[in-house]
């Protein structure tokens, strides 16, 4: 007789575990699978920007989506710390982005009239009001978009407390488990073949970062998925830090606790090579010093570097795999995996409970303020892990969105390619949607 889990989930990383967490709160049986170690690839590699304003380019659904998963870390960060004791560091300082150029400032202008007609909150600052407010800046800063709403998390601690929740909810978690492929019957995912056998499920969640595209490949679906490789740095100084993260063209620098500063990160497509490489290095401290002089005098701590996974129009794949009934895709999420995670869990969660993508939960609802707009929730209740929340109507406003947007926006990101597919936006070849323009690849000496 078969052991049938409710969900495999495979892949351990934030998006994945977020997926087991939001799961085992809606009381399913999760198995979630890990190659390795729980989020020691991408998740571990990544700096915790809460970029939903810094990293958009426009305010298409990705952007949509990256506000409200934004809006959703409050709670999540109380939520993860009274089930598992893990603090993930969540901080709301804000963002400078700092133009060094005038090519840069008239993009940066022009940005801030963006955000603000979407609602958000954003302010074009002088170089002197800029340094003012950082006085670390370089003197050849020309001014910054100041983000107030962007935050950060400290990303490794994020995807530990999603495990940790899961599996204090009930979810089973293997480590070293080795997927080979996927399990299909008459058009129905049933599991996954693992080197140590076959498991069992109703439902199967690839969740693998780069590696998705390979699995997929296997039974004939095509979701191509390719690694970015980004080199990091990070810094000890006794100075006082930076309050907001800064980021440029090129270059981020966020400030951590214990007088840490972590410096990002190059661009290296298509790339599965992890070695840290010396150009990269040099030129991305070359670029961290001219947005921020004394880094120079900061006491060197390690380097590092992890693999993105991006898709060919810049958008990840989230939702149902239209070829198999039980199977879904939650990948290429590229530098947004971990402002994305809440909101990729609830939604993969909700497509697994309610069957369609207009059939989203109202768990989705959490009170969350869109801009400048509060949702109403008179006489809301949520109960932790039960399943039970009852919400009021939500109200279609400027910059709220209601569940029928959210299962339209849903489109964008489905893994469906065919001809007849939803997914709006596609632009092969052409990485639009978070930093085509605010990071170039640092590869020529590669």
């Amino acid at each position: 007789m078969k052991h049938m889990n409710d969900v495999i989930i495979v892949g351990g990383g934030v998006i994945g575990s977020s997926i087991a967490y939001n799961l085992a709160k809606r009381g399913q049986s999760v198995l979630l699978l890990e190659r390795g170690r729980l989020g020691m690839e991408a998740s571990a590699a990544a700096a915790g920007m809460l970029g939903a304003q810094s990293e958009m380019e426009d305010t298409g659904p990705l952007f949509q989506w990256a506000r409200q998963s934004r809006a959703m870390f409050p709670q999540l960060s109380e939520e993860l710390k009274a089930l598992t004791g893990i603090d993930i560091g969540f901080v709301r300082e804000g963002l400078l982005n700092v133009a060094l150029s005038d090519v840069q400032e008239q993009e940066l202008r022009a940005r801030e009239k963006l955000q603000r007609a979407a609602g958000e909150q954003a302010e074009w600052l002088n170089a002197a009001a800029a340094a003012k407010l950082e006085p670390a800046l370089s003197g050849a800063t020309r001014g910054a978009l100041y983000l107030p709403g962007d935050g950060q998390v400290e990303a490794p601690l994020l995807a530990a407390a999603f495990a940790q929740a899961a599996r204090v909810l009930g979810a089973k978690v293997q480590e070293f488990a080795q997927v080979q492929g996927l399990l299909t019957e008459r058009g129905r995912a049933v599991g996954v073949m693992t080197s140590e056998g076959p498991l069992y499920s109703d439902h199967v969640v690839v969740a693998a970062g780069t590696w998705s595209g390979q699995l997929m490949a296997g039974i004939g679906v095509d979701l191509p998925v390719y690694p970015v490789k980004g080199e990091c740095f990070s810094v000890l100084t006794t100075k006082p830090l930076p309050r907001k993260t800064l980021f440029t063209t090129g270059c981020y620098i966020v400030p951590k606790a214990g007088g840490r500063l972590l410096v990002g990160a190059t661009v290296v497509p298509n790339s599965y090579d992890r070695k840290v490489s010396l150009a990269g290095l040099a030129e991305l401290m070359d670029r961290a010093r001219l947005l921020m002089p004394t880094l120079g005098e900061a006491e060197w701590e390690k380097a590092w570097s992890g693999l993105r996974p991006q898709t060919t129009d810049g958008l990840p794949y989230i939702g149902k795999v239209p070829a198999y009934d039980g199977l879904y895709a939650a990948c290429g999420h590229y530098r947004n995996g971990i402002l994305l995670s809440p909101i990729t869990g609830k939604v993969i969660t909700d497509l697994v409970l309610g069957g369609g993508e207009d059939s989203f939960q109202p768990e989705l609802d959490l009170g969350l303020e869109i801009g400048s707009v509060t949702r109403s929730e008179a006489g809301s209740e949520t109960r932790l892990g039960t399943g039970s929340e009852t919400r009021s109507e939500t109200r279609s406003q400027t910059g709220t969105l209601t569940f029928s947007a959210m299962g339209s926006l849903l489109d964008a990101f489905s893994p469906d390619l065919s001809g007849q597919s939803k997914r709006i936006g596609r632009r092969e070849g052409n990485l639009f949607s978070a930093t085509g323009k605010e990071l170039h690849s640092i590869e020529a000496a590669h």
